[in-house]
């Protein structure tokens, strides 16, 4: 097996926190391996996760736009066929192209590439599996990087036809003509929309009283109401309690407060979540600790398991799993381990979701806020005011600022509408760099443009601070 000898990291898991921390080893001139089971790099992100489905929304979107939309701007179009192979090979070859970009760049790194099932052989040793063939490779760190697998329901078997997770949402050969979604978050509402828009009826069952319950208020109830608008039905306060499944559909049989009700589709996604995965790491036999609730690797401030050469990032640890967030703690832990003080800024990871219209943000929401008793003021400035966006048609939505009472410092940055999974970064910079609304509002904008939205919300703010 290629790779075989003494490295100074090994990390295990080609994902964005692994393959990302791989580079930055080889950056500061460490001897890197990275350990994959799969034969493509890139992880569940790459392969059956963020890129696949946003290739999809990008695709339906486009068909949405030219049943519904394209004659606004005099463009008339006889006949709009879906051609669903077609548009399921364009999202494998943007996947094949992207997974092929990570191979190179580890191979133009001088990262050794090294296929098979990694083990935890001690605190210096990882067994490597491939074919029945045992490889044992030694480092003086070795980076966990294994990232999650989606969450079952205990009534919800996955059986990889009817009732599914994300991966198989990705390569339906047909649309349903009734996809139930259980789970009412980022995951579940991106691939509702994606076959909402294809023409299936979907339902999203949710147990909480709303949905994105990870967004500011405002904007979930915003992002329900537009969605609903579209076609998807959802149905809070909710829980799936049984299912039954047969060769043509499944009849799910729900709780909405204490009242049973029974719903009939052909397909049932399951997008509850997803759970850090460790099986068959070995953690349990080096003492390796694990949040008994969550599943979660234990690790301090530097990425540390209990095991001091042993580190942990990604969805294997607390906090979003964001492929993002794992990229920023794999060159956080690599910076550690070569002596450097490596660290991520937590308050100021963004999130996006990336329906129609996107939703995204950073910092505090309004809930949040007010939860820790800080003095706040909000502000907002809807789309409808934006020139830019009455030129593309896309008014939906608004840009919300939150900045401290008293020292007009930004406390957190919410949009929904168009394309705010780019507005949110520069709002991310802001935050970073500790700006005041004021200061923020300063910033020219190009105009006509998108972000003028972002400045007059931030205007809005400063305002209120000043009547105040």
């Amino acid at each position: 097996m290629a790779g075989d000898g003494k490295y100074d990291v090994i990390v295990i898991g080609s994902g964005p926190g692994g393959y990302v921390a791989c580079l930055r080893a080889a950056e500061l001139g460490l001897r890197a391996a990275c350990v994959e089971k799969s034969d493509r790099v890139g992880g569940a992100c790459l392969n059956v996760g963020c890129i696949p489905s946003k290739a999809l929304l990008e695709s339906s979107r486009y068909y949405t736009l030219a049943r519904k939309r394209f004659q606004e701007h005099g463009i008339v179009l006889d006949d709009q066929v879906l051609d669903l192979p077609v548009m399921m090979a364009r999202k494998s070859e943007v996947v094949r192209g992207l997974v092929e970009n990570v191979r190179k760049l580890l191979e133009n790194a001088g990262v050794a590439l090294i296929r098979g099932t990694a083990r935890l052989a001690g605190e210096h040793r990882v067994e490597v599996t491939r074919d029945g063939e045992k490889t044992m490779l030694e480092a003086d760190a070795v980076v966990l990087a294994t990232g999650g697998e989606p969450v079952p329901v205990p009534s919800l078997p996955f059986d990889g036809c009817r009732i599914v997770s994300s991966t198989e949402a990705l390569d339906f050969d047909r649309v349903p003509e009734h996809l139930a979604v259980v789970g009412g978050g980022t995951i579940g509402l991106e691939l509702g929309s994606v076959w909402s828009r294809l023409g299936a009826r979907v339902t999203v069952i949710e147990m909480m009283p709303g949905i994105a319950a990870v967004a500011d208020g405002q904007v979930s109830r915003t992002l329900e109401r537009l969605l609903g608008r579209q076609g998807l039905e959802f149905r809070l306060r909710t829980k799936v309690t049984g299912a039954e499944v047969t060769d043509e559909q499944v009849v799910l049989t729900l709780d909405a407060d204490g009242k049973e009700d029974r719903i009939a589709c052909d397909r049932v996604l399951v997008a509850v979540g997803r759970k850090p995965f460790t099986g068959g790491l070995g953690l349990e036999a080096l003492g390796i600790g694990t949040d008994p609730r969550t599943g979660h690797v234990l690790v301090d401030e530097r990425y540390r398991t209990g095991v001091a050469s042993i580190y942990a990032v990604g969805d294997l640890v607390p906090g979003p799993m964001l492929a993002h967030k794992a990229s920023a703690e794999g060159i956080a832990a690599v910076e550690c381990i070569a002596g450097l003080p490596g660290e991520v800024n937590y308050d100021t990871i963004p999130s996006v979701i990336y329906t129609s219209p996107e939703v995204a943000g950073v910092g505090l929401t309004e809930e949040q806020a007010r939860e820790r008793g800080l003095s706040f003021v909000a502000g907002s400035c809807p789309f409808t005011g934006s020139a830019r966006a009455r030129c593309i048609g896309d008014t939906d939505g608004f840009v919300k600022v939150i900045a401290h009472g008293r020292t007009g410092r930004l406390l957190g940055v919410h949009i929904i509408g168009p394309e705010a999974s780019e507005l949110i970064g520069e709002c991310a910079g802001a935050l970073e760099r500790n700006a005041t609304a004021e200061e923020f509002a300063r910033v020219v904008r190009a105009h006509p443009t998108l972000s003028e939205a972002v400045r007059d919300a931030a205007l809005i703010v400063q305002s209120s601070r000043k009547r105040g």
